[in-house]
């Protein structure tokens, strides 16, 4: 008898708990879908991860890191267009996210748009004025646009602030190549 009142029960609530989610009562938030969106990021599945960031975005349209996100799970698949869109609607939300301006210069260095990409780097570097990396990949864009002056000035820029080994060598490299 106890047994079948427990089991009852236990019947009720889940029939309760089943119909509040599929009434929307228990409906999923933006965070847990971002979050998820970064599990399959972090494991190489694209397509999930981005499905979930625009799921997020969906339920909070102002979250920035999700466009972020989503563009970088774009870019992974060599989708550089909607990567850079998203990237620059983080811009649009949040004008004054370093990453997210780097973030578009690289689609954009990726589509071989050099000024564009230059342009993002130097807000990047405007935004985050130690940023190596940063310094580094404007001097390839600027390689890539043949104005080695500005290609050397920013490698030994990158060299002056980094403490990244292989950052350094890489800039140091491309450096000697140039001179």
């Amino acid at each position: 008898m106890r047994v079948t009142k427990l089991l009852v029960l236990m019947v009720l609530f889940l029939a309760v708990i089943l119909t509040l989610w599929l009434t929307g009562v228990l409906e999923t938030t933006p965070a847990e879908h971002f979050n998820r969106g970064m599990a399959m990021l972090q494991e190489g599945q694209y397509e999930q991860a981005i499905s979930e960031f625009s799921k997020a975005i969906e339920l909070d349209p102002k979250l920035a890191v999700a466009y972020k996100n989503r563009g970088w799970a774009y870019a992974y698949k060599a989708e550089f267009d909607k990567a850079t869109a998203d990237f620059s609607k983080a811009i649009e939300l949040e004008p004054e996210d370093a990453l997210a301006y780097y973030n578009r210069a690289y689609t954009y260095d990726k589509k071989g748009q050099f000024d564009e990409a230059i342009a993002d780097f130097s807000k990047a570097i405007e935004l985050e004025p130690q940023d190596a990396l940063a310094y580094y990949n404007r001097g390839v864009a600027y390689y890539k646009k043949g104005e080695v002056a500005k290609a050397v000035s920013d490698l030994e820029k990158c060299i002056e602030l980094s403490n990244d080994h292989g950052l350094l060598q890489m800039a140091k490299g491309l450096l000697a190549e140039l001179r």
